[in-house]
């Protein structure tokens, strides 16, 4: 049964996915973020592909463009950020993005993903790639791998059923802060937390862990965000996230006061006004500031639903956690229900320990499965 289930082509996974929106390195990203917001498949991220539209680069979701608006050359005119080429999002290195071709098996995408590969991109028709680049494409995740072995539960019942302790799973190098600390002084453990695809632990100052800043609840909000990140502490930062993308107006003037305190006035834009790519604006637009970007016309911010978290019936405070005791597939299970690749780890204290993240036990199955072959 370990030899089928390892065998299995990857494109098994991959039906009913939807294609990948492409978007080239050359586009901005301002666009990038439009791409994002205009997105009704349930998919959170945009495809960027390399200029020639023949190999994908890299993806991008709205907790990328919040952390590139925050950092030190942009924090201070994020609108100008916006018409950079979304190339700037994308890590360095080429490696994290790994193409597995139709007949691919399970076991190719596992080493794929253990050998450091973040994104995983399959064909989802056989047909030679066109123009379009993109819409050949779907997405294989971290998360479909876990479901297809919890699918399988028979197959590795037998280490399912250990508590993680045992297992070597977790790990105690995770990503935290304390909640009085600047959200901003988060910012570089954010972006490992992008490229890790975990998050980052907001605690007490005595270790316990309170919540989290998690960039798969930011992918829900909107850039408006990047102003709450720029001035809030980080236990203020979690509960502005679960307001957004309509937090009240006491929260909003709160975060314009410190803007304005911290001559931070270029963020107090994505706070009062949503961007919008357009075509060039006319020279005779009379509302327009004459140093915005030509490409960025600004308009009424919307309404949307709630954050990720209130959607999934929790709020980013509640970080979901199991005990060192936790079994492997209770861990699995968690994670998936709540669509979280990652889970915290907390003693009887509910001091934070540990993380037990979906690569870690991907190769803690890996290698169950490959020595009953």
């Amino acid at each position: 049964m370990a030899v089928r289930l390892l065998c299995r082509e990857v494109t098994e996974l991959c039906i009913g996915k939807p294609a990948l929106r492409p978007l080239t390195a050359t586009a901005t990203v301002g666009e990038a973020l439009l791409a994002l917001k205009s997105r009704c498949d349930g998919e959170l991220c945009v495809s960027v592909w390399t200029a020639d539209k023949k190999a994908i680069a890299g993806k991008v979701t709205v907790a990328d463009v919040v952390c590139y608006l925050c950092s030190e050359s942009n924090i201070s005119d994020p609108v100008r950020a916006l018409a950079d080429p979304v190339s700037a999002l994308l890590p360095k290195d080429s490696a994290l993005v790994c193409r597995l071709e139709p007949n691919s098996s399970i076991l190719d995408a596992l080493d794929a993903i253990l050998d450091g590969a973040q994104t995983l991109v399959v064909p989802i028709r056989r047909r030679k790639l066109t123009a379009g680049g993109g819409g050949d494409f779907c997405w294989l995740t971290q998360e479909d791998l876990i479901r297809n072995f919890l699918n399988s539960i028979a197959v590795i019942s037998s280490i399912a059923a250990l508590p993680v302790a045992s297992l070597d799973v977790v790990r105690s190098d995770f990503l935290a802060i304390r909640h009085r600390d600047p959200a901003l002084s988060a910012l570089p453990l954010l972006r490992r937390a992008i490229s890790t695809q975990t998050s980052v632990a907001v605690v007490t100052d005595d270790g316990k862990l309170i919540g989290e800043i998690s960039p798969s609840t930011l992918a829900h909000c909107d850039e408006g965000v990047a102003a709450a990140l720029a001035v809030l502490s980080a236990g203020d930062l979690m509960a502005y996230i679960d307001w957004s993308p309509s937090p009240p107006e006491s929260a909003i003037l709160a975060v314009k006061s410190q803007l304005k305190n911290k001559n931070l006035t270029g963020m107090l834009d994505l706070l009062e006004e949503e961007f919008s790519q357009t075509l060039p604006i006319s020279s005779s637009s009379s509302d327009e500031d004459e140093d915005t970007p030509a490409m960025i016309r600004r308009r009424p911010r919307r309404t949307r639903s709630g954050s990720y978290s209130s959607r999934m019936g929790r709020r980013s405070e509640e970080a979901i956690v199991c005990h060192p005791k936790s079994s492997l597939v209770a861990v699995m299970i968690q994670a998936l229900a709540h669509r979280v690749s990652y889970v915290w780890v907390v003693d009887d204290e509910h001091s934070l320990v540990g993380i037990v993240a979906f690569p870690d036990i991907l190769k803690v199955l890996r290698e169950h499965l490959t020595e009953s072959l």
